[in-house]
């Protein structure tokens, strides 16, 4: 029989894995020695597109089905994870508005500072949406099932990958040094173990709450990508690159999600 202990420490190992993919994805930027606007604007829309997938198949999807286990019918879920969702968007349009632009130091002079915010809240959106994804993992382990919690572990490990690599490089497109955009991507993952010990710890509590912590990760990322990534990426017009490129990052972690994870 698995202890309550060693479920709380399966939950927060698996999420801690799954988290420390980021810095395996950030530290692509080894390899990358000068970005161009076109490329920028393109790895920057491959990010939109890892996330909008990742919003619905990570998210959203998992947000219902987790409410239509606790005893929702499918409109309540639906419901449930919509309110959810909209609380999310909101709460991150707040952030965006009533945050100084003064607060985003830049890295280099040059840089305009209403791109410096844009990007940062990007990686704002990123590392939230990690902590739900953790919340995930260490539920998934709650009930000492490792053969369900290690399947989810790897592919929201894996997923991770390309989301390191997009917070890193953009970063780096703004002028910060390599280290500190693999430091700052590294760090974003690391809140998933947080996200994961909770699950496991308070799975009483995580769970009737899961459903709405889902939606509201899924709400900011969705409004990071509509209000900020896509008119960035097509202010330089790049609008057709840049489409493909959310296509295609949409494509892989699509793939991601539903076969790994």
């Amino acid at each position: 029989m698995v202890s309550s202990w060693d479920i709380i420490i399966l939950g927060f190992l698996g999420s801690l894995g799954a988290g420390m993919m980021t810095a395996v994805g950030a530290a692509g930027i080894i390899f990358i020695r000068q970005l161009s606007a076109r490329s920028e604007d393109m790895l920057l829309s491959a990010a939109a597109g890892i996330m909008l997938a990742a919003a619905i198949f990570s998210l959203l999807l998992p947000g219902i089905n987790q409410a239509q286990v606790q005893g929702h019918s499918q409109s309540s879920a639906v419901l449930i994870v919509l309110t959810g969702m909209l609380l999310g968007a909101a709460l991150l349009a707040l952030i965006h508005r009533y945050t100084p632009h003064q607060h985003f130091q830049k890295p280099e002079p040059g840089i305009d500072a209403k791109h410096l915010q844009r990007i940062w809240l990007f990686v704002l959106a990123i590392t939230l949406h990690n902590f739900p994804e953790g919340m995930a993992v260490g539920v998934g382990f709650a009930n000492g099932d490792i053969d369900n919690g290690l399947p989810l572990a790897i592919g929201i490990g894996l997923q991770n990958i390309p989301e390191g690599l997009a917070v890193a490089v953009s970063l780096m497109a703004v002028g910060y040094t390599r280290l500190y955009a693999f430091g700052v991507a590294t760090l974003t993952g690391l809140l998933e173990p947080i996200g994961g010990l909770f699950g496991a710890t308070l799975v009483s509590v995580a769970t009737p709450l899961l459903p709405w912590i889902l939606g509201g990760a899924a709400g900011a990322m969705l409004f990071i990508i509509s209000d900020e990534i896509i008119p960035e990426t097509h202010r330089r017009n790049h609008e057709g690159v840049a489409t493909f490129s959310l296509l295609g990052g949409f494509s892989v972690m699509m793939y991601l999600d539903t076969v790994l994870g």
